[in-house]
């Protein structure tokens, strides 16, 4: 009624629009050259890495140039990203859902200037502010979770082990010599806001020891019944505790049914989950997203574990160095990590990697819906 008494067309659900909850609409933001061809691309084209022109059936054109950025960023940083784009772009730019940053002129000549003056701004170690890269048969940004800086519930870092490893891989950011693209994801826990279960080379923070119980302050701070009812494997239960002569209200843990999800903790404080020694890092290769040549595929956890070794995390680096210089050694044209591990076969992998190999892997996860549902939208002529 509230709608209706305000006048609320539900035909024209825009037409005297007065609330500011949610974003603008996105098309305001399109630059002139995009907006007049919306529609009309007939193609694009990678002129060099980092580099990109769509060209429209109309004659117009867009050159894009890619850089690499962090998913959390500093207000001068985006002040300067601003200021490019002021600059050369008419204000425009526009971020990749892997935080790369894209500035886009409409003409060649607009081009080199703004190249040379993204690759002369660095930072005052010396790095760049801006690579130009993370184009086709290449290694693009990684996405990432919260990590330390803002979750609650991490194994491990994001955003520490994000940058070692990209600095790791610096040279396939800014070239396309792999054998076809590598994305490589990043999540901090195995309740996986990141998403990282589908890609080719994936790290995953990993809890290996069940929340901890702070029996003095747990009554005190949490309603038990909440964290009860957050366990999704029913491995929490109520309890009876003794502490200091007196009887307190309390849970236990069945640890062999814990998952290390941290939902407990989410609940209540008073079950922390991290732990020094017990965290550490998994790492996963062989999933994509794409349904082109095979279909798409699940990773495959491939290091059972590494421990955290901060600020530079120097043994996962090296792991997953090797992995991507190995497949871009032996690996075919347009053929996706998952695909080479699968036509050479994964105990070939795990040897040509480097790998050990431990029961730990082997996947043996199966379910009456394994063989009875279609698996693919994949579409086979």
């Amino acid at each position: 009624m509230a709608f209706i008494s305000s006048g609320y067309n539900p035909d024209k659900p825009m037409s005297d629009r007065i609330t500011d909850i949610g974003p603008q609409k996105f098309d305001q933001f399109y630059p002139p050259v995009i907006a007049a061809n919306k529609g009309k691309w007939l193609y694009h084209e990678i002129l060099e890495p980092g580099i990109l022109v769509h060209v429209s059936e109309t004659g117009d054109e867009v050159y894009t140039i890619r850089v690499g950025g962090c998913r959390f960023m500093s207000v001068t940083h985006v002040r300067e990203m601003c200021a490019i784009a002021d600059k050369h772009c008419d204000g425009y730019l526009r971020f990749t859902t892997r935080n790369n940053i894209e500035f886009m002129v409409d003409s060649k000549e607009k081009v080199e200037p703004l190249k040379q003056d993204l690759a002369g701004r660095k930072f005052a170690g010396g790095s760049q502010k801006f690579p130009i890269g993370g184009t086709g048969a290449g290694v693009t940004n990684i996405v990432h979770t919260q990590g330390w800086i803002h979750c609650h519930t991490p194994a491990t870092d994001a955003s520490g082990t994000v940058k070692a490893t990209m600095d790791a891989l610096f040279d396939q950011f800014t070239d396309m010599k792999l054998p076809a693209k590598v994305r490589v994801s990043m999540a901090c826990c195995l309740n996986m806001c990141g998403a990282v279960h589908c890609s080719d080379i994936a790290i995953l923070g990993y809890h290996r020891k069940p929340p901890m119980i702070d029996t003095e302050y747990i009554d005190k701070m949490c309603e038990l019944p909440l964290a009860v009812a957050a366990c999704p494997t029913a491995a929490i239960k109520p309890a009876k505790v003794e502490f200091k002569g007196k009887k307190l209200n309390s849970v236990s843990v069945k640890n062999e049914r814990c998952m290390y999800c941290g939902n407990c903790y989410t609940m209540c404080p008073s079950m922390p989950l991290a732990d020094t020694e017990g965290d550490g890092i998994v790492l996963m290769a062989g999933g994509k997203i794409s349904n082109r040549i095979s279909m798409p595929k699940f990773s495959k956890v491939v290091v059972a574990f590494i421990p955290n070794e901060q600020p530079r995390w120097p043994t996962m680096t090296e792991t997953i160095k090797r992995m991507v210089d190995a497949y871009s050694n032996d690996a075919n044209k347009y053929e996706r990590m998952g695909d080479w591990a699968e036509r050479i076969g994964w105990e070939r992998f795990f040897d040509k990697c480097g790998l050990e190999f431990t029961h730990h892997l082997i996947d043996d996860f199966r379910d009456a819906a394994y063989y009875t549902w279609r698996q693919s939208t994949q579409f086979k002529f």
